[in-house]
């Protein structure tokens, strides 16, 4: 049974939802690096770092945030791409894109940017 239209008001609904998480995630992150500086990011007392694992520490920290920032990028891609699709084919917005078959709409609640019926993306 294809989605009706209540169904598909409300998984607009949710990928504006999804959107205005993802970019309030994505600004904070960006924020977060613009507005403060090395000393205050890595909460050290001194600009030397009392130990050269705090270094490493402080380097590591900096890759977590920014593989962060590039997964909640895609993510928000595939948020507007959703988007896209749900506008220009309502109609065809949730059917797989491998199969062919209608994506159970309990799999669009959980994931509304969801192209395929494939559930080993959940989160």
């Amino acid at each position: 049974m294809a989605l009706t239209t209540p169904q598909r008001e409300h998984l607009e609904h949710r990928l504006q939802e999804e959107r205005a998480r993802a970019l309030r995630a994505l600004n904070r992150s960006i924020g977060d690096r613009a507005d403060a500086s090395e000393q205050d990011r890595t909460g050290d007392l001194t600009k030397m770092p009392f130990h050269m694992a705090d270094l490493g520490t402080d380097e590591m920290q900096a890759e977590l945030d920014a593989s962060n920032a590039t997964r909640v990028s895609r993510e928000l891609a595939e948020i507007d791409d959703a988007l896209e699709r749900l506008y220009r084919e309502p109609e065809r917005f949730g059917i797989c894109a491998d199969t062919g078959r209608e994506i159970p709409f309990e799999r669009l609640e959980l994931i509304p940017w969801a192209r395929t019926c494939d559930q080993t993306d959940l989160p």
